[in-house]
């Protein structure tokens, strides 16, 4: 299942936004998450790292639930640029940048360490800057978690421009 994104939706924020611990590129110590298309579904990739671990053998809840945050934001960010006319990796302006509203994470099966993870989401509008995102975590061929997050463009008193 190793799969890799080439056009990632995090490759494209200003660089005063790409430092957030899950999907900043920028941040050295980070995870580095890169979300990207997969058809008309979004993708993000993720090998855990050796101390990312909750009990040997199997990956800790709380990287999956950043996995599943960091995708849902950049899913929404996707979905929206796409709706404006524009996808990563062309010459389009900044895209919208989420923040998230609401994050559920269900625990379906204990994730094994070692495993190049895969999440897997589906877009939903609900409002021009409300966004819903469904995602399902696999290793390999199992779902180990499914999360829902609901994404809101970033309010303009986050953003220092």
């Amino acid at each position: 299942m190793r799969g890799k994104v080439v056009h990632a939706i995090q490759d494209e924020y200003a660089e005063d936004y790409s430092w957030c611990y899950g999907c900043g590129r920028l941040n050295e110590q980070g995870l580095h998450l890169r979300t990207g298309w997969d058809g008309d579904r979004t993708v993000t990739y993720y090998a855990p790292r050796a101390e990312q671990m909750a009990v040997p053998g199997f990956v800790y809840g709380g990287l999956i639930a950043s996995l599943i945050d960091c995708h849902g934001t950049g899913s929404a960010s996707l979905a929206l640029h796409r709706k404006n006319g524009y996808e990563p990796g062309s010459k389009a302006p900044e895209p919208p940048r989420f923040v998230t509203a609401s994050l559920k994470v269900d625990f379906v099966k204990p994730t094994p360490h070692g495993v190049p993870l895969k999440a897997i989401g589906v877009t939903e509008e609900i409002h021009p800057k409300k966004w819903k995102v469904s995602i399902e975590v696999f290793a390999e061929d199992t779902c180990c978690a499914m999360g829902e997050v609901i994404a809101v463009v970033m309010p303009k008193t986050f953003q220092n421009k």
